[in-house]
């Protein structure tokens, strides 16, 4: 890619079809990280498994570490699928301690399948670093909009964002840590319920 040439932005599904073919790719990306790690997997293979051609899968997914960042964020919408909206929404509902449930629960639940996680994770830094200024937003990814309903926030403002973005930011560091081994699982779910603790403090009654 030449400098100061756009990167080719991804074509978004927009019929019943092409949402079906999308999800389609990624569960035959997600099974062939699974099983073989990410640098074992290559383009043409996830088109053959998902059975598209291999230029459709480029027009949805234009490289392969994007391809698996679409793939953390879609496992992850899919693990906190609904998960919040059953909080209870008193004064005294303990919300720090409910985002500290949530992001233990998702690390956990990634960590079933750690090729994958890896290879997801992996793409997604890829990804991120290489991103246009402002591109990317997580606050409004899957985990960003089920934090905010975990805290209550249904219109956040400026400051619940930040909130959100030092929560999202501090447990990705963390599972990071825990992917590399660098520090053991217990210790990561008693950090992250710390830094949730500490972050989310105001939003959880007195």
């Amino acid at each position: 890619m030449g400098r100061g040439t756009e990167p080719r932005q991804p074509a978004a599904p927009v019929s019943r079809g092409q949402v079906a073919r999308r999800v389609r790719i990624l569960r035959a990306a997600s099974e062939l990280a699974a099983r073989d790690g990410l640098a074992s997997v290559q383009m043409q293979d996830v088109a053959k498994e998902a059975r598209v051609a291999l230029g459709t899968l480029y027009r949805y997914f234009p490289s392969k570490p994007y391809l698996f960042s679409a793939v953390f964020e879609w496992h992850i919408e899919t693990i906190l699928q609904g998960h919040g909206e059953d909080r209870p929404l008193g004064a005294t509902a303990d919300r720090a301690a409910q985002v500290g449930d949530t992001l233990v629960a998702l690390s956990l639940k990634l960590l079933d399948t750690p090729l994958l996680a890896s290879a997801a994770a992996l793409s997604a830094f890829t990804e991120y670093a290489g991103a246009l200024p402002g591109r990317f937003d997580v606050v409004e990814t899957g985990l960003g909009r089920t934090l905010l309903r975990v805290l209550g926030v249904p219109e956040p403002a400026e400051v619940d964002r930040s909130v959100v973005r030092l929560l999202i930011y501090s447990w990705w560091g963390l599972f990071v840590a825990m992917l590399t081994e660098e520090i053991t699982a217990p210790q990561a779910e008693s950090d992250l319920r710390l830094a949730a603790r500490l972050i989310a403090a105001p939003y959880s009654a007195t």
